[in-house]
């Protein structure tokens, strides 16, 4: 009699594995679909191993962000040393960081890099690592940059939204580079006062760029950067109809939808600002003179504005800018900074992938930053897209991260 319960349970596993193995089916047919109706470009290697790491995401971000970020911290890696690196956690005026030392002796004074992760000010974590192997991760990279420079690496948290809103973020970074920048500081971890650089990825990149410009009006902090390195950074709220936004709207990693949610989420959690900036019409008239410094029919190179027309912007409502004033101020968009601001900044490295809607963000800015007399070295990736340089075992990732080591081994 005990032959039909168990035949029963047979069935009934046999229809969990089918089912199983339906929905496994039905999401290849849909990442194979949006291959084949949303083709990438030709110079792009490997295509089916960037897909799906598009479409792992995906899955993700169609959540609220608190719950990605649920999702994500259940892969935060463990402070962890390796065989050339010692990892330390501790905290920098109240702000958590990770140090990364190499191990071998120096007989002279090192570099110092203080690394910002990015994630749209929302996402991640210093030693951060994603749901699939093959997405965003930090820790390795970090570790190598530590080991390949013999550079003391500083890589800062910061609070993220949707809990906090900006100026948080910008906050708990500023905060934590000004108790690194004191002498008793490096002294402690054996740094050169006079290499000390910052750098940082997307929001990372923005955070990088905006304390960079902070320290110059700061008369309390005595050592100053010897560079800054910004790869793929986000730097203006103004524009959402720039030549990249319009040319890579649906382009994996960071479709436009997503890069304008992300910057929505930085200030407030109110969706009415996430609307009016993916219509473009979220700048109120008074602030129209803003518009000069990310004019992108002065600021971009032929090659970049080739088939493209600027219009002038559509005017939003008084009440947005009002209610959150962030998304106007400077530390959130550091290319709304006056000329003068600029003059004063280090040495600068830009990373830029033609394949992604921050592209344009980060040419603006190295025109600008040039017509202001700073040294400016812009390594513009033909084949990049968005993330790139973390994307592990890519070969892409190889090749981007050798050309932006050689520049900190020659400039840092």
């Amino acid at each position: 009699m005990a032959v039909f319960p168990l035949c029963a349970h047979i069935k009934e596993q046999q229809g969990n594995i089918m089912g199983k193995k339906m929905i496994l089916l039905l999401i290849f047919g849909v990442l194979a679909a949006y291959y084949i109706y949303t083709p990438l470009p030709d110079n792009i290697e490997e295509p089916w191993r960037l897909m799906w790491a598009w479409f792992a995401e995906l899955l993700g971000i169609s959540h609220f962000m608190d719950i990605l970020q649920f999702f994500m911290s259940l892969r935060e890696v463990p402070v962890r040393s390796d065989e050339n690196v010692t990892v330390m956690q501790t905290t920098f005026n109240n702000v958590p960081v990770r140090v990364y030392v190499p191990k071998r002796k120096s007989e002279i004074l090192r570099r110092g890099l203080f690394y910002i992760h990015g994630g749209g000010w929302c996402l991640g974590d210093a030693g951060m690592c994603s749901l699939l192997k093959v997405l965003v991760y930090y820790r390795t990279h970090i570790l190598r940059t530590a080991d390949r420079l013999d550079a003391i690496v500083i890589s800062t948290n910061y609070r993220l939204a949707p809990k906090y809103h900006f100026p948080s973020q910008f906050e708990d970074v500023y905060n934590a580079l000004r108790w690194f920048l004191h002498q008793d500081v490096l002294e402690k971890y054996g740094i050169d006062p006079e290499r000390i650089g910052v750098s940082g990825d997307s929001a990372g990149g923005n955070l990088a760029a905006a304390v960079a410009q902070q320290l110059i009006e700061d008369p309390d902090v005595k050592i100053k950067l010897k560079i800054q390195s910004l790869i793929y950074p986000a730097l203006q709220t103004l524009d959402m109809n720039l030549p990249s936004y319009r040319e890579y709207p649906h382009f994996p990693v960071l479709p436009k939808s997503l890069m304008v949610r992300f910057w929505s989420e930085y200030f407030t959690t109110d969706r009415s600002l996430e609307k009016a900036m993916l219509f473009n019409q979220h700048i109120p008239v008074e602030s129209s003179h803003l518009f000069k410094y990310v004019n992108w029919s002065s600021l971009l190179p032929e090659k970049f504005r080739k088939g493209h027309v600027y219009n002038s912007p559509t005017h939003g409502s008084s009440k947005l800018a009002k209610k959150y004033p962030g998304f106007l101020d400077v530390r959130a968009a550091p290319l709304l900074a006056d000329d003068n601001k600029l003059r004063g900044l280090p040495v600068t490295y830009v990373l830029t992938c033609q394949h992604d809607v921050l592209r344009d963000d980060g040419v603006m800015y190295v025109t600008r930053l040039r017509n202001a007399g700073v040294q400016v070295t812009h390594n513009h990736i033909e084949d990049g897209y968005h993330g790139a340089l973390f994307f592990n075992e890519f070969k892409i990732e190889y090749r981007i991260e050798n050309q932006y080591m050689s520049w900190l081994h020659e400039n840092l």
